[in-house]
């Protein structure tokens, strides 16, 4: 007796369900952000149980109201273009401590990104170990890492260059490097 076709769309339905949930990296959608559902590895990566965070906005997910309002619209116009959003940045998980991660971002609905919003986050404890920053740190150094240069950084996160400038010579000497180079290359465990 072959299986009909309903039990191949079964069984087909099944195997997507556990891709998504067992997937290696972290994924979540959006819906103006709330988070609608998310897989298992994302819920792990940041310490939560899946039921903890479905319904929640995605604040929950960051340190202070302050820090996400700083990054809540990072790469929002990317999305409004059509394109995918990616950067490397700083997440707390639920006990409080720190991580790097690789974050994706797409929205199927360009002229509303933030209506639904595909988001993957990836782990990256392993090759880049969190070094102790202040939040403002964290924040310049994730724009450092994606290259952008001092007046990027300040129109960005609405400061004066001046005081991007000044963080970065401060994140220099605490890390006792010459350059940005370097200071990525020490905050990544990566030879220089």
């Amino acid at each position: 007796m072959e299986p009909d076709q309903s039990d191949n769309e079964t069984h087909l339905q099944a195997l997507d369900a556990l891709a998504f949930d067992l997937a290696p990296v972290g994924i979540v959608l959006t819906e103006n952000r709330v988070i609608r559902t998310c897989n298992t590895t994302f819920a792990d990566m940041f310490g939560y149980a899946k039921s903890e965070l479905l319904g929640q906005s995605f604040r929950v997910l960051y340190a202070s109201n302050e820090e996400f309002e700083q990054i809540r619209d990072v790469g929002l116009k990317t999305l409004q273009d059509g394109k995918r959003y990616s950067d490397e940045r700083i997440m707390p998980r639920k006990d409080g401590s720190l991580f790097w991660c690789r974050f994706r971002a797409h929205s199927p609905i360009p002229d509303d990104p933030l209506r639904r919003t595909i988001l993957s986050y990836a782990d990256m404890s392993e090759q880049r170990p969190f070094a102790a920053l202040s939040a403002r740190e964290r924040q310049i150094v994730t724009h450092l890492i994606s290259g952008k240069t001092s007046k990027e950084i300040a129109r960005q996160i609405e400061i004066s260059p001046r005081t991007v400038e000044f963080y970065r010579a401060r994140l220099l000497k605490k890390f006792n490097v010459s350059n940005v180079t370097e200071l990525v290359a020490h905050l990544g465990s990566a030879p220089v």
